[in-house]
């Protein structure tokens, strides 16, 4: 008891780090569509999963995911034909932060995909877990 008291800021850090880490596992257990970078690298390389970057062309163009297919999420319902062909493969979709990745898997959904995921944190997340960024044009 006299080591809590000794220490009780490490303890409280200590008490909130495990709680934050126990609410974000919480979190994401209802969740299956959302991979982390190594997750979806999994996934590329074992179920030859298909990349789809729905950013628009001036941050594609900064640098994206290895033979990522870009159809910016403006485009994405007009465009969805052009994923016809990869249907019964997985589809992850990523943007800058996850956040309009998502918003894009409500509008495969509706055109009949199924294995959709979603990159958690987006290229951000990719570029900081030490994933490679491709620069080049498509």
């Amino acid at each position: 008891m006299d080591f809590l008291q000794d220490n009780l800021i490490w303890a409280a850090l200590a008490a909130v780090s495990g709680g934050w880490l126990l609410f974000d596992f919480i979190r994401n257990q209802g969740n299956k569509s959302l991979l982390s970078p190594i997750e979806a690298t999994l996934l590329i390389n074992r179920e030859e999963a298909v990349v789809v970057d729905v950013r628009d062309q001036g941050e594609y163009s900064q640098g994206h995911i290895p033979n990522a297919r870009h159809l910016p999420l403006s485009e994405l319902a007009r465009r969805s034909n052009e994923l016809e062909k990869f249907k019964e493969r997985p589809i992850i979709l990523c943007c800058a932060s996850g956040a309009r990745s998502a918003s894009a898997i409500g509008t495969l959904k509706k055109a009949g995909f199924e294995k959709l995921f979603n990159l958690r944190g987006g290229l951000f997340e990719w570029e900081k877990a030490g994933q490679p960024i491709s620069r080049k044009r498509k």
